[in-house]
């Protein structure tokens, strides 16, 4: 199985947020392509991105929004897939409205959601890189090593 991730943006002014997050995905040898939907600019286009990832390699979703975000819990509407949240400050109360949007999913749609911004995006990455160690001995020396290190790289 190849790792593989897609992250979503819901702007792409959120861009420098998650791009702290890119050496990570690099040392764990994930494969990561990054895209920008708004699940409310582009809801038809977020559902069949969603539909599609299994059938397109992918292993992991990434929604990554602010403000009212619902682009995590519009990608697990559509896939089977696990997806992560990274809720974004801005917005009221630097974030609050997103992080909030982004933890608050019913029953049976699970998104993980990670902490707020660029240390979201990092454990985001993370957590994927934990996701597929499960089937990965190679992964889990890495991850091994990641904590002996202070979680630094």
């Amino acid at each position: 199985m190849k790792n593989k991730v897609a992250i979503l943006l819901g702007s792409k002014t959120d861009k420098p947020l998650i791009e702290p997050s890119m050496p990570y995905y690099d040392f764990f040898g994930i494969d990561v392509e990054v895209h920008v939907m708004s699940a409310h600019r582009n809801p038809k286009e977020v559902a069949k991105f969603a539909s599609e990832a299994r059938d397109n390699g992918y292993n992991i979703l990434v929604g990554s929004a602010g403000m009212s975000a619902h682009l995590a819990g519009a990608l697990k509407a559509h896939s089977t897939l696990p997806v992560v949240g990274i809720p974004l400050p801005g917005g009221m109360m630097d974030g609050l409205d997103s992080l909030l949007s982004t933890v608050n999913m019913p029953k049976g749609v699970p998104v993980a959601t990670v902490s707020m911004g660029k240390a979201g995006a990092i454990n985001a990455a993370v957590l994927c890189a934990e996701i597929f160690s499960l089937n990965n001995s190679e992964l889990v020396s890495k991850l091994s090593d990641f904590k002996k290190n202070g979680c630094m790289l």
